[in-house]
């Protein structure tokens, strides 16, 4: 008997689980989870032996959600993303569920399950090293979460707790601070050059001597002022 718990933050994808475990009757549902702040606690809490997860989910996604688990239990991923397939399997992953899929793909997925010969330790490579740089991260946009690729942001600017990230033609919500976001994303593309202030540097134009310190202009012609204490990062950059 193995214990189950299922994390997907759409009804309809946990649903579909719940039909497809039914002709496994050694795999036992222990609960589910929309978010990947429930999946923690009830995964912590309940310590089962495997775990249909989902990926993109508001908040915490499904590999955050491995960095805070007590023990690790075999993982199958069901997402809608194919993006993420690579990824999922460095983290050794059981298998990667592609919605929409057949119960024939979810019973190879369980069976693939009974290969292993012992829990492997799922993502420990991820939980002990730094992540990747993310290449599409999840904002808002009025009232839904779309995706939407770091190398179109052109600025970040802080919005009290929060970010507001511009690209040439629209502005995004992220729910992480300016802080935040200035670790989350890659250096080498990111630079912060004011507190309330990230620039992309693929996207500058150019950079004009103003008093003290600089002011930036981005492709989409607008002007950025660099305040002093961040001036010696645009001194290091040039040569």
């Amino acid at each position: 008997m193995k214990k189950v718990i299922i994390v997907d933050d759409e009804k309809s994808g946990r649903t579909l689980i719940k039909e497809y475990l039914e002709s496994h009757p050694d795999l036992v549902l222990l609960g589910e989870a929309n978010n990947g702040v429930d999946a923690v606690k009830i995964i912590n809490e309940f310590k089962p032996d495997l775990v249909f997860m989902d990926i993109q989910m508001p908040g915490m996604n499904g590999f955050d959600v491995l960095q805070h688990l007590e023990e690790l239990p075999q993982i199958v991923f069901s997402t809608a993303y194919d993006q993420y397939a690579l990824k999922a399997f460095e983290v050794h992953a059981v298998d990667y569920l592609l919605k929409p899929y057949t119960k024939d793909r979810f019973d190879t997925a369980i069976s693939r399950i009974g290969e292993v010969k012992q829990i492997v330790p799922l993502a420990e490579e991820h939980i002990h090293q730094k992540h990747e740089f993310p290449e599409r991260i999840i904002v808002q946009k009025g009232t839904k979460y779309v995706t939407l690729s770091t190398s179109d942001i052109y600025q970040i600017e802080a919005y009290g707790d929060y970010s507001k990230l511009h690209t040439v033609s629209d502005t995004f919500i992220s729910n992480h601070g300016i802080s935040v976001l200035e670790e989350k994303l890659n250096p080498k593309h990111f630079l912060r050059i004011h507190r309330s202030t990230i620039v992309h540097l693929d996207k500058i134009k150019e950079v004009v001597k103003y008093g003290k310190s600089y002011m930036i202009v981005l492709l989409n012609q607008k002007n950025v002022k660099v305040s002093r204490g961040y001036a010696d990062k645009i001194k290091a950059l040039m040569f």
